[in-house]
């Protein structure tokens, strides 16, 4: 017979080597999300990929819009989760998304219709970028997404048609319930209840919220992201969380959306204006006269072959840092953050010895109110907390923020 203090322990090991997250009532949960470049077809153009969600998440219209003649263009950057849907349960690999709100599946993996599965009848359409999209029928069922995080009755999109989608069952969008408003055809003006939404509503977690956490990688594919629903996770942000309110700009307040001025060394490039913070954007990108000034200081030409600014080893070594200053507090990309993992350059069609900013332009001037992406390149430096009960998010170093990884 162990000693309850043994025992204890003895639990906590296995519960650990098994990646399976403790229960506690009302305790942030935390599920492992895991990186995958999309080069089935050889190299990829992440900013071609980049660009054509760029427009979609600017122009809301064209994110209800379909664009079916338009040629495909494959999301090759994503993060997935895996999500058990119905009973008996099939498993699902889903592109975890802030920056879409709707939770489908059908792309590769034929969604099972089980005893828990209600078609509502309703038809539902969303487009991610020029020729990536998906249309379906709206389904609701039980979703669960780790030990603790079961959810009833959530609304599924079953897609009947889904392009841009490859090695990927669908997406989990997590960014605010308003983004869903329009997706249904018939009801353009109903809005479908999240996972988060849902979760917090059914009293799974007692916060409607959930942080991310990265840890910068050369290696492909690989489990290097964390998502944790109802709360934070102390181990994983080194220091304070800072919030900053959600912006009330009107185009960057329908995302996880903020306010921030941009500044390379001492020399404002960017001054305070609206953007958002989105996992589902490779790169950073910033308002064109922002990045004429960044690509002016930098040195950096346009690359013919993957399109991102070119430096050299000497501009390199001159590189300054590039503040992003939030509320009351900057957060700092160091050099070696701003480029690209030279480790995975030929996977975008890059010299194996080059050096590639990542960042971009946003294809129009400051002060539209969609002036910044803080793309996955940004977020994967700094922890992450996206609010939706205080309307805010919170941004915190981490033991990762000044790696030179890259």
């Amino acid at each position: 017979m162990f000693p309850a203090a043994s025992l204890l322990t003895i639990i906590l090991l296995a519960l650990s080597i098994t990646a399976s997250p403790i229960e506690v009532g009302n305790s942030p949960i935390t599920l492992p999300i895991a990186r995958r470049l999309n080069v089935s077809n050889g190299t990829i153009n992440l900013l071609q990929q980049d660009r054509a969600r760029v427009v979609a998440l600017k122009d809301n219209s064209l994110r209800h819009g379909g664009h079916h003649s338009a040629p495909v263009i494959d999301v090759a950057n994503k993060y997935l989760i895996a999500a058990e849907i119905g009973s008996p349960p099939t498993t699902y690999n889903l592109i975890v998304d802030t920056g879409s709100s709707n939770t489908w599946v059908g792309a590769s993996t034929p969604y099972v219709v089980t005893k828990t599965s209600v078609n509502t009848g309703q038809p539902v359409a969303n487009s991610y970028g020029t020729g990536v999209y998906f249309s379906g029928t709206e389904y609701t069922d039980t979703v669960t997404l780790g030990r603790g995080l079961t959810i009833a009755n959530q609304s599924i999109c079953v897609a009947s048609i889904a392009r841009g989608f490859v090695s990927v069952d669908g997406i989990l969008g997590i960014g605010p319930v308003d983004l869903t408003e329009g997706t249904l055809v018939d009801e353009p003006t109903t809005t479908i209840p999240t996972v988060t939404n849902n979760l917090h509503s059914q009293g799974t977690i007692h916060r409607e919220m959930f942080s991310i956490s990265f840890e910068p990688t050369t290696s492909e594919p690989v489990t290097n992201g964390e998502l944790t629903f109802g709360g934070t996770i102390a181990n994983k942000h080194a220091g304070p969380i800072a919030y900053t309110p959600i912006t009330t700009t009107e185009r960057a307040a329908n995302y996880w959306g903020i306010d921030q001025s941009i500044s390379y060394g001492s020399t404002t490039i960017l001054s305070s204006n609206a953007g958002i913070v989105d996992s589902g954007t490779t790169f950073l990108y910033i308002a064109s006269d922002a990045y004429r000034m960044y690509m002016s200081a930098t040195g950096g030409n346009p690359d013919p072959d993957t399109g991102l600014l070119l430096i050299s080893s000497t501009q390199y070594n001159a590189l300054e840092n590039l503040n992003f200053h939030i509320g009351s507090e900057t957060y700092t990309l160091t050099p070696n953050a701003q480029i690209w993992p030279r480790s995975l350059n030929t996977y975008i069609d890059g010299s194996i010895n080059a050096i590639y900013l990542i960042v971009n332009d946003i294809g129009t001037p400051s002060g539209e109110g969609f002036d910044f992406i803080n793309g996955y390149t940004f977020l994967e430096r700094f922890y992450s907390v996206f609010d939706t009960t205080r309307s805010r998010i919170g941004f915190a170093q981490t033991q990762y923020t000044n790696a030179t990884t890259n």
